[in-house]
Formats: C-alpha cells, sequence, structure tokens
C-alpha cells in the first residue's frame, strides 16, 4: 500500500495509490469522488448503513464495492455543527489519522477494511471529512447477529480472540460496540470504524475499559451471556 496525498481545489486527499490512479476505466482522484451526487448519477450507489451521516455503500468496480462515510457529529455538540471540525493541521484531522492507523493494521495482516481515500476540505478555522474504505462482501454488524441469535459460542469466542490481536497490537478502539464488529459469511469477525482510535503501549486500564465498552452495547441488546463467551474468546 502507497499513501499519497496531493491537494484538489480546496480539498486535502490522501489516497491508497495502488487503489486509486488515473488509468482509464479507474475512477480518478478527484474530490467529487467524495460526494453522493459523483455515484448516484453513475448509478452506483447499492446501499446505506445507518448511523451519523449515513455511509453509502458504492458499487465502485465489478467485482468491488466501497464505503463513503462522511465524519459526523454526535451528542449536543452536534447542534452547534453536525460535521464541521477545528483546524489544527492536516495531519491531526480526524480523516488522515484514521486512514493512516487503518492502512497500519492493514499492513500488519489485522481484520480492517483496506483503506482506500480520506478528503479533507478546509474552511478556514474549521474543516469537513470524508472517508473511503473497501466493504467486507456480505458481512452483517455482530449487533444484528446477536438480536437475531445468529450468534453461537464459537463465534463469540472469535470475536473475542480478535479483540485480542488488536490489543497486543496497541490498538485502543475507543468506541468498541457490537455495531463496529462486522462478520463475514465465513464466521470471520473484522473491526470497523477507527475514528478517534490509537496506537499506544499494552495497559490493562484501557484494554479493560474497550472491553467495558462493549459489555455496555451487549448489555443494550440483553446479551450478557454473549459477553461471557467473548470474553472466554480473549483470554484464552
Amino acid at each position: 500500500m502507497r499513501l499519497a496525498a496531493l491537494r484538489q481545489r480546496n480539498s486535502l486527499i490522501l489516497h491508497d495509490a495502488d487503489s486509486l490512479c488515473d488509468a482509464p476505466g479507474t475512477h480518478q482522484i478527484h474530490p467529487d469522488l467524495f460526494t453522493a451526487d459523483y455515484w448516484r448519477e453513475r448509478g452506483l450507489i447499492v446501499g446505506e448503513a445507518p448511523g451519523r451521516g449515513s455511509s453509502l455503500f458504492l458499487q465502485a468496480t465489478p467485482t468491488e464495492q466501497w464505503v463513503l462515510r462522511p465524519y459526523r457529529r454526535g451528542g449536543l455538540i452536534a447542534k452547534m455543527s453536525e460535521k464541521r471540525y477545528v483546524w489544527t493541521g492536516v495531519e491531526r484531522t480526524r480523516a488522515f489519522r484514521e486512514l493512516r492507523l487503518t492502512a497500519t493494521l492493514f499492513e500488519q495482516g489485522l481484520p480492517v477494511p483496506k483503506p482506500v481515500a480520506c478528503r479533507v476540505v478546509r474552511f478556514g478555522l474549521t474543516y469537513e471529512a470524508a472517508l473511503i474504505t473497501v466493504r467486507v462482501p456480505g458481512a452483517t454488524a455482530l449487533a444484528e447477529r446477536v438480536v437475531n441469535h445468529a450468534a453461537d459460542d464459537a463465534l463469540l469466542q472469535r470475536v473475542g480472540a480478535m479483540i485480542k490481536r488488536f490489543h497486543d497490537a496497541g490498538l485502543d478502539h475507543v468506541d468498541l460496540n457490537a455495531r463496529n464488529i462486522l462478520i463475514a459469511p465465513s464466521g470471520e469477525p473484522w473491526l470497523i470504524d477507527l475514528d478517534r482510535c490509537r496506537l499506544r503501549q499494552p495497559g490493562n486500564k484501557w484494554q479493560n475499559k474497550n472491553l467495558a465498552r462493549l459489555e455496555r452495547s451487549l448489555i443494550k441488546f440483553k446479551s450478557q451471556d454473549q459477553y461471557l463467551s467473548i470474553l472466554r474468546g480473549y483470554t484464552h
């Protein structure tokens, strides 16, 4: 994976030069690539995911789909500005940090979606951003599996073992929940949404905080027993 940065109009773009290029028949590197209109005009939007900003599923090539996710605020601060963030430098933007982190983990062979590109648009002291990653084919959220009683003990233990791999690599996933864990048709778990996450030295405090966040998420689905299965996979 070769990450390259460029400026086009008032946009700053970081992309995988092996996924996006100017060769005929490919989607060229351009700010419009990060807008819904670009894909809608070409009839290439094939679905969307729930959540802040409504991530779009895109038929990027005949054999590969992408996920376009705009960055959106939640909570009370969203009432002041839903999609603007304070500018403190391009490498400190949420999009650049998430793409670089995802690329690092992907290069290590960890189960994260392959990053494609991100765009930051600066407006003086603020900015907006969006991220594109490769969609995991046929994957469903762990939350959906739990609700539909389609998460057996073996699957849940694989989820726990996956989380342990990320913790051993130093990933502090600050929003570890049942919606940010995907299950591929093969049963392999994947981790998504690395916004605001970071690599740090191993430590019980932050690792336990991640696990507690996941436990609270599963409790919302009345799935305390499922969390215990995940914990068994994590500790063995």
